[in-house]
């Protein structure tokens, strides 16, 4: 059936409608769409499967699970990081980086490719600290952090290096995401455990922090079960809760800003359904996952949005 076909259907359709019934036609119309696709990603997942899954909804790629954070490189490669190592491997699963870690601390928390070449990776536990690690892994750069906690696991997660060559490193049980300099001075705290967003009862703890090309910062709050926008000042601009979104958010860790403004939460908790969702800035859900290897995600990148790939460094 052609478009202008269907439009006149539609017409026919509407006349036969009461007032009342032709406003919940129109929004069945307007969410099937007049020939218009509907959102379709390709995705990598992390957590208890570590997987590529593509628009299809079929699984492309497949390696160990319990893997925490990663990345699709450029070249193809995958760069994962585990509990006790960082491995950058192959689509052929052969793994051509490897960093192992250090036995002064517990846990490795995280692991980002940088434009540099170096890796970044972040170790927990009676040494915790932010590495730079070239090709060979040895250390080029060590930071300190003041994750103000011995609780090793829950320390930090998803730091990330800043365009300005800074770190943005969130701290769980201190409430506070922080941006460290080279030589581990912190320059600026955003407080998580603000009143408007039910304080320190709340558990916002910062999982994943993603400083957005705005200069505002986005954060995944885990048992606060929400994603929240702060601006350079500390103050929420912008917000999302299980309010907003029927319940769906399950222990909330990964989280990334795609290039179409829209933020993409994963639910680590999540371990069966919808574990994954996708939601405009006027918080309308356009598209989840409920896929089996995605549940218990704990951190994801979405690399594709209907045949397009997703531009840039991840927001992620």
């Amino acid at each position: 059936m052609t478009a202008i076909a269907s439009r006149s259907v539609i017409r026919a359709s509407i006349t036969l409608l009461t007032r009342s019934r032709f406003w919940a036609f129109l929004a069945l119309v307007s969410s099937v769409g007049l020939g218009q696709d509907s959102i379709r990603h390709s995705y990598l997942v992390l957590g208890a499967k570590t997987a590529i899954i593509g628009e299809d909804g079929v699984a492309t790629w497949e390696y160990s699970g319990g893997s925490r954070d990663g990345f699709v490189l450029p070249n193809g490669n995958v760069l994962l990081a585990y509990s006790d190592r960082v491995e950058e491997v192959t689509r052929e699963k052969k793994v051509v980086f490897q960093y192992k870690l250090d036995a002064a601390n517990r846990e490795i928390g995280t692991a980002q490719r940088l434009y540099n070449g170096n890796t970044l990776i972040t170790e927990l536990g009676a040494k915790p600290r932010l590495l730079e690690v070239d090709g060979t892994a040895k250390i080029q750069l060590e930071v300190p952090l003041q994750p103000e906690t011995d609780n090793a696991h829950m320390q930090t997660r998803m730091a990330r290096q800043l365009r300005n060559g800074n770190y943005l490193v969130p701290h769980l049980l201190a409430f506070s995401v922080k941006e460290y300099a080279c030589d581990g001075t912190v320059l600026r705290t955003i407080k998580t455990d603000l009143a408007s967003i039910g304080g320190r009862p709340a558990e916002n703890w910062p999982f994943t922090a993603i400083r957005l090309d705005s200069g505002n910062t986005l954060v995944s709050l885990t048992h606060g079960n929400k994603a929240v926008e702060f601006n350079p000042n500390g103050e929420i601009v912008w917000q999302i809760n299980n309010e907003d979104v029927g319940g769906l958010f399950k222990d909330p860790c990964g989280s990334q800003r795609l290039a179409n403004g829209n933020t993409v939460v994963g639910s680590h908790a999540a371990n069966t359904g919808v574990s994954m969702v996708e939601v405009t800035p006027e918080k309308k859900i356009v598209w989840t996952s409920d896929h089996p290897l995605a549940a218990g995600v704990h951190h994801f990148q979405i690399l594709t949005t209907n045949g397009k790939a997703e531009p840039g460094m991840p927001l992620k």
